[in-house]
């Protein structure tokens, strides 16, 4: 009888495919770990809507995929250049020995230049490698990956010595790929959440404004409404409002809000010689992505340490009514394009409703310009002439009186009926004087004058305004007869120690009298020449004379006349 012979797998060799087996299985496992990891990592990343937060994100989430010890995140600006750079594993002493920050060049440049991914098993080996900066700790293994979003390279995230002394390998590439498509897509949904509600925020703002300047708010307050919500529409750190003087050879930091807003306000920039002298004149925004490393060493804004910088004009040449100017801490994201859509389209807004807001105030005092007129016009024509008409009636009548006091009294009151006639001629010329906006006028000005020396005197001195003061007076006798007025009622604070003191200003033909009378002490010998010698230096100077001397009832009467 036969025997059966059957094949034998030898021992060695069954352990071998089982072991070979084992690690298949827990390569499958390992894989399909990572893709969970992965998908949860997607799923993460695209939950948030803020930018910021979704970069910073991405990065950790990058770094926990490949194990890598050190992540960072490159945001790509203009001419190549990373314009924000976003580290993982340093801590906070260690980021603070580096010099300075990446610029993109080396590797991160090649990335830049040639946006494919890359794995280095040391990276000081590779021809392109630049070197770190001084306090940069040491790197050895690489992987970098660019982020696009759609057709464009939003940036690089960029993976730096693998735990455990290994290098990164293809499996580590390919999760890195996949969520670098995952974050693009991250990317620009919150690029289109935050245009979104900026554009609301901005209808929000441009109507609040709008409301509150034509409600009859004081344009310069809704500077700071409007500052706030500029602000608030770029998430800038800082704002400026920026007004031109008068000359609109300089502008003038009228208000400014965020760190080191205070030493900012007040603030004077040349027009010629800034760049938001160059917004002002041209009419047309202006970005800087980092004013750290601008062509302006002197500008307020870098010695502070703020990077990103945007100018907007309000309104357009060359009715440019002023310059917002907004800004970022260094190191954060520069303003978008769409920042600049929004704030220059609110900006104009802002600038028709400050417009309109002068316009009606131009209104308003246009018409209070007509009730002085009308007023004016009405006291000439019929107060004054039925006053003058009572009065030439009594001194027609004051013939027909007999008795000697009855007379007086009636004379008594064609003086007074004399005497308001000429306080309404006056309040007339007072009516018809510049509106607001132009200089005072030397009615306006002796007004003051007058009413200023009251808190020295105690009492209030009457004050009588005769003929076409403004119109017939010229400056430079305006100004003499103007000084003349303060020495005299500065004379009579120090030395008269009256009761009551009256003024006249009267131009009368080809004259200028002032005349300035109290009831106090009278004359001194020493108050004469110490009180007069600049009065009489300033008549004889213009041709007139200057008299002091003491009235029949006491105290002392000034008259300085003047021809014109």
């Amino acid at each position: 009888m036969e025997s059966e012979h059957h094949p034998v797998v030898p021992h060695v060799r069954l352990d071998e495919l089982l072991a070979e087996l084992q690690v298949r299985l827990n390569a499958v496992l390992s894989t399909r770990d990572r893709v969970h990891v992965l998908l949860e990592a997607v799923v993460s990343v695209g939950s948030e809507l803020d930018l910021e937060t979704v970069l910073r994100r991405i990065v950790e989430t990058a770094t926990k995929l490949v194990d890598a010890s050190y992540g960072a995140l490159g945001v790509i600006g203009h001419e190549n250049t990373l314009i924000q750079f976003i580290p993982v594993g340093l801590t906070e002493e260690e980021i603070a020995r580096i010099e300075h920050w990446p610029h993109g060049l080396g590797l991160l440049g090649l990335l830049i230049k040639d946006a494919r991914p890359l794995r280095l098993g040391r990276i000081s080996d590779h021809p392109e490698s630049y070197g770190f900066p001084a306090g940069h700790p040491p790197m050895g293994t690489f992987l970098g990956v660019p982020i696009r979003v759609r057709d464009e390279v939003f940036g690089n995230l960029y993976l730096t010595e693998k735990r455990g002394g290994g290098e990164f390998d293809e499996e580590d590439e390919a999760i890195v790929v996949a969520l670098a498509t995952a974050a693009g897509v991250a990317v620009d949904n919150a690029r289109l959440y935050e245009v979104s509600r900026q554009r609301e925020t901005w209808l929000q703002a441009s109507s609040t404004v709008t409301t509150r300047l034509l409600s009859g708010a004081d344009p310069r307050q809704v500077l700071s409404l409007i500052a706030a919500c500029a602000r608030e529409l770029t998430d800038a750190d800082l704002v400026e409002v920026l007004i031109p003087e008068p000359t609109r050879q300089s502008l003038i930091v009228e208000f400014a809000d965020g760190e080191g807003a205070e030493e900012l306000v007040g603030a004077v920039f040349v027009v010629s010689e800034t760049l938001a002298g160059d917004v002002f004149t041209q009419g047309e925004p202006i970005s800087d992505t980092d004013m750290q490393s601008g062509p302006r060493p002197g500008s307020p804004l870098r010695r502070m340490g703020y990077g990103p910088v945007m100018l907007v004009p309000l309104g357009g040449a060359p009715n440019v009514r002023g310059v917002l100017v907004l800004a970022k801490r260094s190191g954060r994201l520069p303003f978008t394009g769409g920042n600049e859509q929004v704030l220059q389209a609110f900006a104009g807004q802002a600038a028709i409703a400050l417009e309109l807001a002068e316009t009606r105030q131009d209104a308003e005092r246009l018409g209070l310009l007509e009730d002085r007129d009308r007023i004016a016009k009405d006291l000439h024509d019929v107060v004054i002439q039925r006053l003058f008409a009572t009065a030439m009636t009594l001194m027609s009548t004051i013939r027909l009186v007999e008795r000697p006091e009855a007379a007086k009294r009636v004379q008594y009151a064609i003086d007074e009926l004399d005497e308001t006639i000429r306080q309404i001629r006056s309040s007339i010329f007072a009516l018809q004087a510049s509106g607001e906006g132009a200089a005072p006028s030397l009615r306006t000005q002796i007004v003051e004058l007058v009413e200023g020396a009251a808190g020295h005197l105690g009492f209030m001195p009457g004050l009588r305004m005769e003929g076409q003061i403004d119109a017939m007076v010229p400056e430079p006798v305006a100004d003499h007869l103007l000084a003349v007025l303060r020495e005299a009622l500065s004379n009579v604070v120090r030395h008269s120690r009256s009761t009551r003191a009256d003024v006249l200003v009267e131009v009368e033909g080809s004259e200028l009298v002032l005349a300035v009378t109290d009831n106090g002490v009278g004359l001194g010998e020493t108050g004469r020449r110490s009180g007069l010698r600049n009065i009489e230096e300033r008549a004889t100077g213009l041709g007139g004379t200057a008299e002091l001397e003491t009235p029949e009832d006491g105290g002392t009467r000034l008259r300085w006349q003047i021809p014109l």
